[in-house]
This record gives structure tokens, C-alpha cells and sequence, in this order.
């Protein structure tokens, strides 16, 4: 414990490398700029090592300052939780989650209801994105992604791997015993992931059919629809499939896993405030529910 940075000292450098500047970081905290360089210089005394590059306009981190940055924000996040938790009121206001509009509807939604049970004292906002490229906003507490994991102004955090899973209704499943007779039934195309049915045809090793049978919709939730009233089969990605298959409203006809080019990611924006308390507890829930 004596090897501990002070705590003024790591609050000062996870501010500034947020804020990318001294004198907002002392703004934030309450303190002047004089304030936070001092207790930066310190913190790299203690260290042996520089944490910032500093020039007249900005600061950036160093190599060491990156590597560092995530196990101390990470902790004091915990401490704020476990404060908050513990001794205060861990509402907090609203936290606003937004995802995209399938995973908003089919994962998160359905369990919400046992979380509410579980924190009545937190307040949810759920909203839904179509596209992937929406507009990072302030107004949003935890956006949730599914893409390759680059978005300009944001750090993504991976939730898990993603795979692709072929669905349709469970009776028309019971019919299905090889990879061929899921192309018996009209195939449903989702816009965005053009990629699924092609890399079907590739993994199974079957030839690859140009005309597109079929319907094509933008958004997995009508698939899903589509898919359990008998319209066709579908690939869908496993955490959304997984819960369908668990209701029993679809159901996947083969042992089949084909990995998938996207996953879903937790976005934090650049510069954006340290989360409450609230937000850490809503941010551990969905890592679980998305794991």
C-alpha cells in the first residue's frame, strides 16, 4: 500500500489525459492549472517515469502514460462505485443507455425487468440507433456498438466475440437436418451484414447462390419477425440468436457457428466527464448480459 500513488495525484492524471489539458483538468477538479501539473510532476517522480508530453497548446501521453491510464481509471471508477454504493445515494439521476435498435429490443430490454427488480433505485433510459455511424452524443451515459471497434472520438471496449447462427421457426427447423435444406426456405437478407449468406455458402462448402432469394429487411428485429412467422430462414448474430432459441420463438436447425466479422463494443467518448456511480453499475451489467 506505500507504493500507492496519492489520490489527488491520479484524479489530476486521469482528468488531464481525458481533457487533454492541464487547466481543464483543473477546472473539472476545482483546482488551478498550477495545481494539477504540480501534482503530475509528482506522480511521475513517484513513478520514474513520464506520463505526458507537454507542448504550448496540448498535453499527450507518453507510452508509459497510455499503458497506465486504464488501471487508474478503472480504480476510480471502482472506489466511486463502492463509495456510492455503500454510503450514498446511488441514483445519481438517469442513465441513459443507447444501442443499436435489434440488440436495444431483444437482448437488453427483455432484462431490464429482473435489473429493476434488482436496483430500484436506479433510473433507465433506453434508446435505440439503426445505424451504426449515429452521432456520438453527451447526452448519452453508455452507448453500446457492433462494428470492428473503430469509431473516431471514442475508445471501444470489446464485449466478447460474436458469431452467426442460422434461425428460422421452430417447426420448420424440425425439418432441417443439413446445411442444404436450410436453403429450401426462402432466405432473409439483413441489410449491413451482406456478408452472412456468402460466408454461410463458404463455410459449409456449398456453391455460392448469386440471386438472392427472398426478402431483405434493414434491421435484425425484422428478420426476427419475419423468420417466426414462417418467412424464411435467417443468420443472426448468436447473442440475439441465443435469446430467441431460449423462448423458443426461433429455433436454430443445425450445430452450426460461423464466426463474425462485427461484435458488439461498450464506447466511452473521448474527453467525456468521469461516469457516476450509477453508470459503472449499469456498464457492469450490460459487460454480463453481453458476455
Amino acid at each position: 500500500m506505500k507504493s500507492l500513488p496519492n489520490l489527488l495525484w491520479l484524479r489530476s492524471f486521469e482528468a488531464a489525459s481525458r481533457l487533454g489539458s492541464f487547466t481543464a483538468a483543473g477546472g473539472e477538479l476545482g483546482l488551478t492549472q498550477a495545481a494539477v501539473s504540480t501534482h503530475i510532476s509528482a506522480l511521475e517522480t513517484q513513478l520514474g517515469h513520464q506520463l505526458f508530453e507537454r507542448t504550448t497548446r496540448k498535453v499527450d501521453l507518453t507510452a508509459s502514460g497510455r499503458a497506465y491510464l486504464p488501471s487508474v481509471r478503472k480504480a476510480l471508477q471502482d472506489l466511486a462505485l463502492s463509495t456510492e454504493g455503500l454510503f450514498g445515494n446511488r441514483t445519481a439521476g438517469t442513465v441513459t443507455i443507447r444501442a443499436p435498435i435489434s440488440e436495444a429490443a431483444l437482448i437488453i430490454a427483455p432484462a431490464l425487468a429482473d435489473f429493476q427488480l434488482r436496483h430500484p433505485e436506479l433510473r433507465i433510459r433506453l434508446l435505440s440507433a439503426i445505424w451504426a455511424d449515429t452521432v456520438l452524443e453527451s447526452g448519452i451515459d453508455i452507448e453500446i456498438r457492433l462494428g470492428t471497434g473503430s469509431w473516431p472520438g471514442a475508445h471501444a471496449e470489446p464485449l466478447g466475440t460474436e458469431v452467426v447462427v442460422p434461425v428460422c421457426a421452430p417447426d420448420l427447423a424440425a425439418a432441417i437436418r443439413n446445411p442444404r435444406q436450410l436453403l429450401e426456405h426462402p432466405r432473409i437478407h439483413i441489410l449491413g451484414f451482406d456478408d452472412h449468406w456468402p460466408r454461410f455458402f463458404e463455410t459449409t462448402g456449398l456453391p455460392d447462390q448469386a440471386i438472392q432469394s427472398g426478402v431483405t429487411v434493414d434491421t435484425s428485429l425484422a428478420a426476427v419477425e419475419l423468420a417466426a412467422a414462417r418467412g424464411g430462414t435467417a443468420l443472426l448474430l448468436g447473442k440475439i440468436a441465443l435469446r430467441l432459441t431460449e423462448t423458443g420463438r426461433l429455433a436454430s436447425p443445425l450445430d452450426l457457428e460461423i464466426p463474425s466479422m462485427q461484435t458488439h463494443f461498450l464506447l466511452m467518448r473521448d474527453n467525456a466527464p468521469a461516469p457516476k456511480a450509477a453508470t459503472g453499475m449499469v456498464e457492469a451489467w450490460l459487460r454480463d448480459l453481453f458476455a
